[in-house]
């Protein structure tokens, strides 16, 4: 009996070994070229509308051109977004008047905005409305608007999600962050209710980062995709709302409370804002950079499995280098993305060698770091139709510490995706990272949700710096591993994201070869991907 099931278990061993054979290999020397170069200050750090990114383009393009990648659409493997550039002019003025008093909060300190309309110049008095969380979710039985017309009104909000309680653990997904409760969410819904502007209530806590990340973000030039957006949005530090809201004769904590019950009602504030806001305005074209490997099957290769990991990243600090600053002003992004690109890269090299049966879709989406541009115009007019779309798994910030004996999944426990992963990870030797809370939404952070909220299954690989709180299981020093990993949050977004000829890229290969594994076993499968019964994204139609 023991002779048979080691018998088996050999057989099963054999048999797992001989698939991981007949994949393609990920090489680390092609990865660790591209990502040099691509964090390189040469490329200026990627930035949207600079010069820099332009050159990452032509970078991309050219070495999928190489690889042998074929284009998708008209010889070319660019996808044109038309972005819009907006930057508030420092003689904007935005003042409240409550209570007889009237008062402009410090722009920077106590407030900051801007348009994401186009407009040069929008001027307008409006009276002010406390919206509790500003949400309006009906599978949670959840309208913070309750019908009440706020158009033509400037709505403020308080960001995350209303909070679970003892009765309700479970409500807005409990301690995770749900989509409503992200402050890309709470602009939408004020465009949607036709309001004159919106403002967000910061804290650190509800947030989850200081205020110096949205004081810094409106600092500089912000970009949305031409069309429809808000003459006004922005946030206001949690002391300006107090001196708001205490003027209005309201108490700001007591309307917190209230406002995560079902039963809060819009509360019209006794007070106005006058705005005048002047922009400095431009239009500029970006690119999506796309190639693919055609698959085998007759049938299955009308469908497609997408890699994407986007290529931009913030750029130069202008604004320092005219003002004489002797620092270094060239965000490069080596990690954050440098490394997803570089790896897209080094796995097209080797899938074009070995099609599957579906086509493999390599996608270098633009604008992420200015709110996921790139992959929003991908999946508003798809070069590869959505209901033929069987997944898409992202790269963003990968693992540059060394190899690991598990892989976050973060977010394929939404679908079908899970399961598939979790027979690559066993055939690889991994475990599936435990899932936590995701307290900042991760989830909704990187390019794949974008196609989420088009209905495609999708979620971020191994997402090792967005979940980084040090669980990951390190093959080499695990302690001082998780520290290096933990310790890049104080890197990330800032001038010192570098790249380190001394890196151990052994574990960026690692996570590179788990997505090409997973997605060849999408992509070979008879079926494609599903999502969870009752998962909200499933909902939407493909």
């Amino acid at each position: 009996m023991r002779s048979s099931l080691a018998l088996a278990a050999g057989i099963a061993l054999l048999s797992s070994y001989a698939h991981a054979q007949s994949l393609p290999v990920v090489a680390e020397a092609p990865l660790r070229a591209h990502l040099s170069f691509l964090a390189d200050d040469l490329l200026e750090g990627r930035g949207t509308g600079q010069r820099g990114g332009d050159l990452a383009v032509r970078y991309l393009e050219t070495q999928a051109a190489l690889i042998g990648l074929q284009p998708l659409k008209d010889g070319t493997y660019r996808q044109g977004l038309k972005i819009v550039g907006s930057k508030a002019l420092p003689d904007s003025t935005v003042s409240f008047t409550a209570g007889g008093k009237t008062f402009s909060p410090v722009v920077g300190k106590g407030i900051v905005y801007g348009a994401s309309n186009g407009q040069e110049k929008v001027v307008f008095d409006a009276s002010v409305v406390f919206v509790g969380y500003g949400i309006r979710a009906p599978e949670e039985q959840w309208d913070d608007f309750k019908g009440i017309d706020v158009k033509g009104k400037l709505l403020v909000m308080m960001v995350n999600d209303p909070q679970p309680t003892a009765a309700e653990p479970n409500r807005f997904a409990g301690k995770s962050l749900t989509y409503y409760g992200r402050w890309v969410y709470k602009y939408e819904e004020a465009l949607r209710q036709g309001a004159a502007g919106v403002l967000l209530i910061h804290t650190t806590e509800s947030a989850s980062y200081p205020w110096s990340v949205p004081a810094n973000g409106f600092s500089h030039e912000r970009f949305n995709l031409a069309g429809a957006g808000n003459a006004f949005e922005g946030w206001l530090q949690e002391d300006t709302a107090r001196e708001l809201f205490q003027a209005a004769g309201q108490d700001l904590d007591a309307l917190r409370t209230k406002a995560e019950t079902r039963e809060f009602q819009p509360v019209a504030l006794n007070a106005t804002v006058q705005v005048k806001l002047d922009s400095k305005i431009r239009s500029i074209e970006q690119f999506n950079v796309a190639g693919i490997v055609p698959g085998t099957d007759p049938k299955l290769k009308d469908e497609a499995v997408i890699y994407s990991a986007h290529w931009d990243h913030l750029g130069i600090d202008e604004g320092g280098q005219a003002r004489g600053d002797k620092t270094d002003h060239i965000y490069n992004g080596a990690v954050d993305n440098a490394s997803g690109a570089a790896a897209l890269l080094a796995m097209a090299q080797v899938a074009v060698k070995q099609p599957a049966r579906r086509t493999q879709i390599f996608l270098w989406p633009a604008g992420e770091e200015t709110g996921m541009l790139g992959s929003t115009a991908w999946v508003r007019s798809p070069l590869w139709p959505l209901d033929k779309t069987a997944a898409d798994l992202n790269l963003d910030s990968m693992n540059f510490v060394g190899k690991t004996r598990d892989i976050g999944v973060a977010g394929a426990e939404r679908s079908s995706l899970y399961a598939s992963a979790g027979k690559v990870a066993k055939r690889m030797g991994l475990r599936l990272a435990p899932a936590i809370p995701d307290l900042s939404g991760a989830y909704f952070r990187a390019d794949h949700f974008s196609f989420a909220k088009a209905g495609v299954p999708a979620f971020n690989v191994g997402s090792a710096v967005f979940s980084g709180d040090g669980y990951f299981d390190f093959v080499k020093d695990p302690k001082a591993s998780s520290e290096r990993m933990v310790a890049f949050k104080k890197v990330y977004h800032q001038v010192t994201d570098e790249y380190n000829p001394a890196w151990d890229l052994s574990g960026m290969v690692q996570q590179a070869q788990f997505t090409l594994n997973l997605g060849y076993e999408v992509a070979n499968d008879k079926t494609m991907p599903t999502w969870n019964k009752g998962e909200a994204f499933g909902k939407v139609k493909r």
